[in-house]
């Protein structure tokens, strides 16, 4: 059981978008370069953000994605669903499902073990927002604006 690298790098998108809500759209570039995160790659995953409705798509030159919803809208628990479908800690548990997918079913001493955990797992991956993670980015001292690297005069 784990959070796969495309749920990371969702979050971290994701979180990029929360730090600069309100102020505009930001470009896939921008984001691909602060995170570190292969550009064609981010690229996928904002389609998919889109396409599931946590993200919209701003045109033209200054264009770019912004966060569908405030970021106290959007848990860490509605990315990962999206991008990854939930995480299990069973291949026999899934979100879809609220029982086991086994043969076994009548036999399995631990299903409610494992149960317990996708329930727990679920709840603090939902009980955690966008607007948390800037928070404690705040206070980590890790928040920052869009950087411009150009000054025009007029």
């Amino acid at each position: 059981m784990g959070i796969s690298t495309k749920s990371t790098y969702g979050i971290r998108a994701m979180f990029e978008l929360a730090l600069h809500y309100k102020r505009g759209p930001v470009s896939a570039a921008y984001i691909s370069e602060k995170e570190n995160i292969s550009a064609p790659y981010l690229e996928q995953l904002l389609s998919t953000l889109r396409r599931k409705g946590l993200v919209k798509s701003v045109r033209g030159p200054k264009g770019g994605y912004v966060l569908a919803k405030r970021p106290k809208e959007i848990s860490v628990g509605d990315i990962v669903r999206v991008l990854d479908e939930g995480i299990t800690p069973l291949h026999g548990i899934s979100d879809k499902s609220s029982s086991l997918n086994c043969s076994m079913i009548d036999k399995c001493v631990t299903k409610n073990v494992w149960k317990k955990l996708k329930d727990t797992v679920d709840g603090l991956l939902d009980g955690v927002t966008l607007k948390d993670l800037c928070n404690d980015a705040k206070k980590m001292g890790i928040d920052r604006a869009i950087e411009h690297k150009y000054t025009f005069h007029i």
